[in-house]
């Protein structure tokens, strides 16, 4: 099975598991709102991991705890995508056009006005 569509199904089981053990029904407006604001949580435990805090003493990076928070902020982020009805299919196809779009913004060969750099070719 490829590697993201056995995360989509772990946190799918997760979600469903949490919505019935835990009497869960919110519209998908409220899913989407909650979970945003929990990955904005994880960011912010993320942030604290790699010494943000310029007025405070730097303690050493551990990057066992980095790669926690970056699963948990994966772990929102897929749970959002399932509310939106996406699929990993889904996520890939649209990364990859959004990637191609990107490279032509910067490359000057996007259609899409305000990133023209002169390095068209």
């Amino acid at each position: 099975m490829d590697k993201l569509e056995h995360i989509f199904e772990l946190q799918k089981g997760f979600q469903d598991k949490l919505r019935v053990e835990r009497g869960l029904n919110f519209t998908q407006e409220e899913w989407i709102q909650k979970q945003t604001l929990a990955m904005i949580s994880e960011l912010a435990e993320l942030l604290e991991e790699v010494n943000f805090k310029w007025w405070k003493n730097p303690h050493e990076l551990n990057q066992a705890n980095i790669h926690e928070e970056l699963s948990d902020i994966l772990h929102f982020f897929i749970s959002m995508c399932l509310e939106a009805g996406m699929t990993a299919d889904d996520l890939y196809n649209v990364y990859v056009g959004k990637n191609k779009e990107n490279h032509a913004r910067q490359d000057g060969t996007s259609q899409k006005h305000g990133y023209e750099t002169g390095l068209a070719k």
